[in-house]
């Protein structure tokens, strides 16, 4: 389903990425910070372009040329939610969505899904400018499965959330990964909320290199580098 090769420059290092990841499957792309982790996300959905190489999704080009970023069947979220401050809650979720696809029955009955599992009721009139910052998370994430996109990248979406709210967000995404079947990518510089969020299959950067691939049994039972040793240690 995605299909990417790439190589992007930064100012200390080339970031050079490698993967094939089918439809329904998942990624955890693990490493220190400043390893190139957010860049190689940062090019799959198109805020920056790659100096080389090509990425398709399925049958769209993504690159080369750039595909613009309205046009990329992709659901990408951050550590900041990004809301429109004047917007209901409803509204910031609706906002991508065409008005036919508002009107649209079954994609009501999965705004209605997503209201519901992730506790937005109470909130759903609500200014998003008068919310909490745990809330603002659950409506990043519901506007970013309202499209239901077939491919999800996550940039250390829970970073500064209590553990029962992380728990409670992967469990929600998990679900709707395994009951949708959206691919995913997820950073995160915690082993243990990738082992939870893609417990089969994980990319190892440093300095902007794939240093080992595998399951995570493997990158636990032989470390390739000294740095991946002590990241994954305190397991």
């Amino acid at each position: 389903m995605l299909d990417a090769h790439f190589t992007k420059r930064r100012r200390d290092f080339t970031v050079s990425f490698s993967l094939e990841l089918g439809s329904g499957e998942s990624l955890g792309l693990f490493g220190a910070s400043g390893a190139g982790k957010s860049t190689v996300l940062a090019c799959i959905a198109g805020i920056e372009d790659p100096d080389d190489g090509h990425i398709h999704l399925a049958d769209a080009r993504l690159f080369p040329p750039p595909l613009p970023l309205h046009r990329r069947p992709i659901g990408y979220l951050t550590q900041e939610p990004s809301l429109f401050p004047h917007l209901s809650v409803r509204d910031n979720i609706t906002f991508g969505l065409s008005k036919a696809e508002q009107a649209d029955t079954e994609h009501a009955d999965w705004i209605a899904t997503l209201k519901n599992r992730l506790k937005l009721a109470p909130l759903w009139s609500a200014p998003a400018s008068r919310i909490s910052g745990g809330q603002a998370r659950r409506v990043g994430l519901a506007r970013m499965l309202a499209r239901r996109p077939p491919l999800v990248l996550l940039d250390e979406p829970f970073a500064g959330l209590d553990r029962q709210l992380v728990r409670e967000l992967i469990d929600d995404l998990v679900f709707w990964s395994k009951s949708i079947g959206f691919s995913m990518i997820a950073v995160d510089h915690r082993a243990d909320v990738l082992m939870r969020l893609c417990p089969r299959m994980a990319i190892v950067l440093e300095q902007g290199q794939i240093v080992q691939r595998g399951s995570w049994a493997e990158l636990c039972g032989a470390p390739a580098t000294p740095l991946l040793r002590s990241l994954l240690a305190p397991l």
